[in-house]
């Protein structure tokens, strides 16, 4: 016989009974302090669950099904153990699937608030990603505006410096052509920087014609 069956066999409890202890506020299970998510029994206490008549929450029960007197029992008979335990004890099986109810209410609402704080924490997180992103954009484009900006400098003061070195040129040559009316061995070089191209006069000195 399965849990569920189980259940609906003895009781259906909706709505306890006034004499029963009311359920706690799942509020007061929001608000509440729980140190340790994984310790169920300060999830209970966070929720003023307080043990029924007798002790026999539906936990104990848990625990006595479990036990090595009647674990490996017949369904049946594992039952009839509990039913006799709690009739001996005055406490009625009502009280043991209420307080079942809480409890379960109780992981029910912390469940909630941990999706709730989940679902903050990822909001939260996401958007400083996007704000991340936006800002890793912004400087990606700004150092690329910059990079650029070097590479044209840069290619505009070799152009200068290329067309300068052509006028350089002329003007070592114009000076080379006069000087070559006076020596054999023209001593004026002409010759381009590295890069640059062009030929060469190789310089040369002598003694100039007199």
């Amino acid at each position: 016989m399965g849990t569920k069956k189980w259940y609906n066999t003895f009781i259906t409890v909706d709505r306890p009974e006034p004499s029963a202890p009311a359920p706690a506020d799942p509020a007061r299970a929001v608000t509440s302090h729980v140190s340790d998510p994984n310790a169920f029994d300060q999830i209970y206490a966070a929720a003023e669950i307080t043990s029924p008549p007798g002790g026999y929450t539906i936990l104990k029960v848990a625990d006595m099904l479990q036990s090595d007197h009647i674990r490996t029992a017949p369904p049946e008979m594992r039952k009839n153990s509990i039913l006799l335990a709690l009739d001996a004890a005055a406490v009625p099986l009502k009280s043991v699937i209420e307080d079942a109810i809480r409890r379960d209410r109780a992981l029910d609402t912390y469940e909630r608030v941990q999706q709730k704080a989940f679902e903050d924490l990822v909001a939260k997180k996401t958007a400083e990603t996007k704000d991340i992103e936006a800002e890793i954009e912004r400087l990606t484009k700004e150092r690329q505006a910059r990079i650029q900006a070097n590479a044209e400098a840069v290619a505009k003061e070799r152009a200068r410096v290329d067309d300068w070195r052509l006028q350089k040129q002329k003007e070592e040559q114009r000076i080379a052509d006069a000087v070559s009316y006076f020596v054999t061995e023209n001593p004026i070089t002409t010759t381009l920087s590295p890069g640059t191209g062009g030929s060469s006069t190789d310089p040369g000195t002598r003694d100039t014609k007199r």
